[in-house]
């Protein structure tokens, strides 16, 4: 096997951006043939977007990707390009990579196997394709072979896994490709992140090129790309069970030119980063992506003071932060169509100022520690920062009632009523700010509200986007300290400090949210044994019987709890605004976990608790 250069190319494509898309390879090739690639690899459906969800069902959608892919021919010239694209024939809609070299399509690569599993849903729209099955396919008069295929470059003969075709175990098409020799395989990915996911990757690509006794080399799309899943872009070379080359993950470049040559010796690995700072860096990419693409003129948030409001504030200036740090002032205020700020030396706080707009609404029931949490985190990241008092919408909205139904309200029948007419108050109004700005607001729901409800529809859950739905608040409470250090965020100290509380009823009743629930740290070892393991309510007890210390009705009570909760409120987590997939699950039901509106509510199985 001869040395030569090889490439991958990590993509921030957008569905139906389509001279964007185009113009983002074409820009890419034209790079990597600068840089003396002689084999270049983009990411699978590179030409379309991984998100164009439905989209992949009509007649025209995949003509037009062929298309493009015509369109893009001329620009191969002088280099191999394997670039995805989904294919049409007859019925049927295939998942492809399509192999051009030097200006000339030599064949398609069909994906096998269908990611159906957590965020993904890949066969309502493709149909996988048959080990060892080749055919032609008429492509504008052309007859090009399509199917189960393996190429040559020179001396190397390379090969490809599409994303989850090198996930399954020894059914796999990489062990026919080992079978015919290949020096190289492809690993093609549209694969969402999710922290800690880079690992489990790292552990495949070993396996796989020690197993196959070949290179491997895998590279993924980039960014928020459609609105809920963010793409990484990592990208790693591996040999003989060695990884020779891993790049930084989640950039803000719309596409990167990743080129190693084919040796043994290592290469550069960026080093793996924490889960914390895995969150901030996709959650901002995340925003920084939605930002744009949705061409808004920035954010609005409702800022309690308290820590979910407070994390997502530090997020919109980490996304300033990281924006100016990787692409330059003047190139991040040209992707976000801002003015560039006069003052340089203090243009990261101007450009907080311009792009985030808060609001402290209080009430009677506020306290004024969460008033100065919010003030001083907003003057410390240079927000934007407002406050007004609602009791009087407040008082005006429950005197109505009062009037029609003909008494008084009260803390001792009305709790949940008094409760949430607070919360659905503030919500008119900071939408107004939002209109005013043409900006998106930002609800700030976590992960462990949307499992058991603890939250006002139509009231904190108002928002365009809800950056940190899929998070579970016992994180982001470790998190947030972890941050005011590492991020050099001293505006948090005063959150840090603080009890989490709604602050909806008065003083004297003593809110807290541990109270109103149960400790959050339990709702996340529920969760994950009920959610993401799907175990049954008897299942979950045992289980955490043997490994938390709580006595066993104390526990029965938070698992009991937990059920009823979770089956009585799905209908507000099918009404929460859009979220990004940050975690190795969530609990939305448009990306990861489907459960009935009504059902009957673990009735049996809670009642089996009771009997053991």
């Amino acid at each position: 096997m001869s040395a030569i250069k090889i490439g991958a190319a990590p993509l921030n494509q957008t569905p139906l951006d389509w001279s964007g898309n185009l113009q983002r390879i074409v820009s890419a090739i034209n790079e990597a043939r600068e840089k003396k690639v002689e084999l270049l690899c983009f990411p699978e459906l590179a030409i379309t977007g991984y998100g164009s969800e439905d989209l992949f069902l009509s007649y025209w959608f995949p003509i037009k990707a062929l298309d493009q892919l015509k369109t893009l021919l001329p620009h191969c010239k002088g280099i191999t390009v394997a670039i995805g694209l989904p294919v049409r024939i007859e019925n049927k809609v295939y998942n492809t990579m399509a192999i051009v070299e030097n200006g000339k399509l030599k064949g398609f690569v069909a994906k096998q196997y269908m990611a159906i599993d957590g965020v993904h849903y890949e066969f309502r729209w493709f149909t996988p394709w048959k080990a060892h099955g080749i055919i032609d396919l008429d492509f504008f008069g052309e007859k090009i072979p399509f199917g189960d295929i393996s190429f040559h470059h020179k001396t190397i003969h390379y090969g490809f896994e599409i994303c989850e075709d090198a996930w399954r175990g020894p059914i796999r098409p990489g062990y026919r490709l080992c079978e015919r020799k290949v020096d190289l395989i492809f690993n093609p990915s549209a694969s969402h992140f999710a922290m800690g996911k880079t690992l489990e990757r790292k552990e495949l690509i070993e396996f796989s090129s020690k197993e196959f006794d070949c290179y491997y080399c895998y590279v993924n799309l980039l960014g928020n790309e459609a609105g809920r899943m963010i793409f990484d872009g990592e990208t790693m070379l591996a040999k003989s069970g060695k990884v020779l080359y891993r790049n930084q993950l989640l950039s803000y470049q719309d596409f990167q030119v990743l080129t190693f040559e084919v040796k043994e010796e290592v290469q550069e690995i960026a080093r793996i980063l924490s889960k914390e700072e895995e969150f901030v860096q996709a959650a901002s990419l995340g925003l920084f992506d939605y930002l744009r693409k949705s061409k808004s003129r920035g954010f609005v948030l409702s800022l309690s003071g308290g820590a979910d409001s407070s994390t997502v504030a530090i997020l919109v200036a980490e996304m300033v932060r990281r924006g100016i740090q990787e692409l330059g002032l003047e190139n991040f205020c040209k992707k976000i169509s801002f003015p560039i700020p006069q003052n340089s030396a203090s243009a990261e706080k101007e450009l907080v100022n311009q792009l985030l707009t808060t609001a402290y609404q209080g009430t009677k029931n506020s306290s004024v520690d969460t008033f100065k949490s919010a003030k001083e985190l907003a003057e410390s990241l240079g927000a934007t920062f407002y406050h007004w008092t609602i009791d009087e919408e407040v008082g005006t909205y429950t005197q109505k009632i009062e009037d029609a139904i003909g008494r008084k309200l009260t803390w001792a029948e009305d709790d949940i009523t008094l409760q949430n007419i607070q919360a659905r108050t503030r919500s008119p109004i900071i939408w107004m700010l939002a209109n005013i700005n043409n900006a998106l607001l930002l609800a700030t729901s976590n992960r462990s509200e949307g499992d058991v409800g603890y939250t006002t529809m139509d009231g904190d859950t108002s928002g365009s986007i809800s950056p940190i739905a899929a998070v579970d608040k016992y994180f982001i409470l470790h998190w947030l300290r972890w941050a005011e250090k590492n991020l050099d965020r001293p505006g948090l100290a005063l959150v840090n400090s603080l009890q989490p509380s709604a602050e909806l009823r008065p003083a004297e009743r003593t809110q807290t949210d541990e109270k109103d629930l149960m400790p959050y740290s339990l709702i996340v070892e529920i969760e994950k044994l009920a959610i993401r393991d799907r175990r049954s309510p008897m299942d979950v007890f045992l289980i955490l019987k043997e490994e938390i210390q709580i006595e066993d009705q104390i526990l029965k009570g938070y698992i009991k709890k937990f059920f009823q909760l979770w089956s009585r409120n799905q209908w507000k987590r099918e009404r929460l605004a859009p979220s990004f997939h940050l975690d190795q699950f969530n609990v939305d039901p448009k990306t990861w976990y489907r459960f009935p509106i009504l059902s009957g509510g673990y009735k049996e199985e809670l009642e089996q608790l009771d009997q053991l």
